[in-house]
């Protein structure tokens, strides 16, 4: 009785097209993986529904050219979206299942299921895999399984995590935490390699590209201390993506040869798919390969012939796409490449020697490490991640793990500038203060407006939130208030602005759940800012040419209101100074159409004329 109250430690890898589960051995002290019923380590993410059967793992794949409408895989590329995501509509066209949308724009795969057509959610279906991994890990370790810890991409967004949660709980399981699938890759290397990083910290690179999604982060191992110091990705780029592209290649191969269309044919493109699938695993240790695969389309044989070569040209746009992800990462990291003391790879596409090489070309020439299974190594690390969170694991190391944000995160200042407090791959937790100033004279609130995202414009960035700030309603402009941001382990960014004077103090708290940018969005606002930097450069310039003929503007009136300083003025020089007062009003009213010089232009006019009267500095 004693060994089925036991708290196992279990980690699963909810994969795009394949899963694995693993369980931490507290007696032996170390993970093992956990092998399914048919002896396989890992478990193709797939569910079939036939007339009175349902099919999970193994036993779905293995149908699925006989039953394509009516098999559902790659759900991982639909958790969390909504279906007039342009990314979902471009995959309904590769997929052979129907995916209709419901009343709140929400994916569901319709299937045939005893005698009904039935439609169920990319949730649905996850839970379903999540409790084929809970029945493996069940059966191995002959005990009931209710706690694990579930690896998503790291650039998945909250709405994506929040489901892949809902998942889970569908499938009975408590899950104790979701984890970046990187910083889980890294958590089993690091383990494993304890004894390099003791001595001093070493920088590990890890490089995950798995069947759908693409992932890299930079991490600094010190000891027991495994820090995140940047990461970036691609939830939509992996080995499915080059599946697509050679059953493309063929399916326009045979359709000009045998004057055909097989667009139209689940059952002829499942079974070319999974041929094109074998194909480029071939490809990875031999240079060239044949495809066959008898009657394609009616009594028609298709057979062909293809080279590594011809496979890299195929996908060479692709590769580029994984290695400008690479790039990003370092630079976000500030960290040269030549820092970098292991380049760890995971996940099955990244066999492909292609990938390989162009990523050992970046690396002017390092070894690639290839010591962990690439197919294990996520659900080894969710694992120990999972051995941390359990309490009565006594033995386990004392590991600690820092991440970090994704975006930028600030507030809205005058001319609607974007004010950074927290840049983006900050680790977390973390807390900062800046001290910002009133914009007006005797302002009843001022207005904290909080927004993610990179671009120098803040209404261009994702709003947050927004609260008012009750200070003191006296205060002129120039009136310091401080603003803070604090976000704790899980995510939870709290804002807090406080006017010291007077004591008054005002904040929101934005969950994880309120930040739902999707990773098309994330991905889109970096884009966005380096791809519009110039304007964004040139937006700033003009800002802060209004902003300050604004402030000497307000100088002047405020000192000739001054009744000594206004009685020490001639009568000419006063009328002066006001019709500079006045054309500076008239241009800052039209500020829309005016550009930046004439602002620039303007200001120094006015000081020409303006200084010697006044002797401001």
């Amino acid at each position: 009785m004693a060994e089925q109250k036991k708290e196992w430690a279990v980690g699963i890898d909810l994969g795009t097209t394949y899963s694995c589960v693993a369980v931490w051995l507290e007696e032996q002290c170390r993970v093992e993986i956990i092998h399914n019923d048919q002896g396989n380590r890992t478990t193709p993410s797939c569910v079939a529904f036939k007339e009175n059967q349902r099919l999970i793992g193994d036993a779905a794949k293995d149908q699925a050219a006989r039953n394509p409408t009516n098999t559902v895989f790659d759900v991982k590329r639909l958790i969390g979206r909504r279906y007039s995501d342009p990314i979902i509509q471009d995959d309904l066209k590769l997929w052979p299942f129907k995916v209709i949308a419901d009343s709140d724009d929400k994916p569901m795969i319709a299937v045939s299921y005893k005698g009904q057509e039935k439609h169920i959610s990319a949730e649905e279906i996850s839970s379903m895999i999540l409790t084929k991994m809970r029945e493996i890990a069940e059966a191995y370790l002959e005990s009931e399984v209710k706690n694990v810890v579930v690896t998503v991409p790291a650039y998945f967004n909250d709405s994506q995590r929040q489901a892949t949660k809902d998942a889970g709980t569908i499938a009975g399981l408590n899950v104790m935490r979701i984890i970046n699938e990187p910083t889980a890759a890294a958590l089993a290397y690091g383990l494993e390699k304890r004894a390099k990083c003791g001595v001093g910290e070493r920088n590990i690179f890890i490089f995950d590209l798995g069947g759908g999604t693409f992932d890299v982060s930079l991490l600094t191992i010190k000891g027991d201390v495994f820090e995140v110091k940047a990461t970036a990705g691609d939830t939509h780029l992996g080995g499915e993506d080059m599946d697509n592209r050679m059953v493309k290649y063929f399916v326009e191969k045979f359709n000009r040869k045998n004057n055909v269309d097989i667009n139209g044919n689940p059952k002829a493109l499942r079974r070319l798919r999974t041929a094109c699938e074998r194909a480029k695993r071939t490809l990875s240790y031999a240079v060239s390969t044949t495809i066959e695969v008898d009657a394609l389309s009616g009594s028609i044989d298709f057979y062909s012939s293809l080279s590594r070569a011809r496979f890299e040209e195929l996908n060479m746009d692709l590769f580029k796409r994984c290695m400008e992800t690479v790039d990003k990462c370092l630079v976000d990291s500030k960290m040269d490449k030549s820092d970098v003391d292991d380049v760890v790879l995971v996940g099955g596409s990244s066999r492909i020697p292609k990938v390989q090489q162009l990523l050992q070309d970046y690396f002017k020439g390092k070894d690639l490490c290839m010591s962990i299974h690439p197919d294990e190594a996520v659900a080894y690390g969710a694992a120990i991640q999972a051995a941390l969170l359990t309490k009565s694991n006594k033995f386990f190391p004392n590991l600690v793990l820092l991440d970090v944000t994704p975006l930028s995160l600030g507030i809205s200042v005058t001319q609607d500038l974007m004010s950074v407090v927290i840049p983006r791959n900050t680790t977390i937790p973390v807390e900062k203060k800046e001290v910002y100033v009133r914009a007006q004279d005797f302002q009843s609130y001022v207005s904290i407006v909080v927004y993610q995202g990179e671009r120098k414009r803040a209404s261009d960035n994702h709003l947050l939130g927004y609260f008012n700030l009750y200070g003191t309603p006296y205060a002129l402009r120039g009136h310091p208030l401080a603003v803070c941001f604090s976000i704790d382990a899980d995510g939870i960014l709290t804002v807090i602005a406080e006017e010291e004077s007077s004591g008054s103090k005002n904040g929101i708290t934005v969950t994880k759940e309120q930040r739902r940018l999707s990773t098309e969005q994330i991905m889109r606002k970096i884009q966005d800012a380096e791809k519009y930097k110039a304007e964004d450069q040139k937006y700033q310039k003009k800002a802060e040419a209004i902003n300050a003929l604004d402030d000497f503007v307000y100088q002047i009136r405020k000192a000739i209101d001054d009744v000594d300083i206004s009685n020490k003025l001639r009568s000419r020089d006063k009328t002066k100074i006001n019709m500079a007062i006045a054309e500076s009003k008239k241009l800052l009213d039209a500020r829309q159409q005016t550009e930046t010089e004439v602002f620039v232009t303007h200001l120094n006019e006015v000081k020409r004329l303006i200084k010697p009267i006044m002797r401001i500095n």
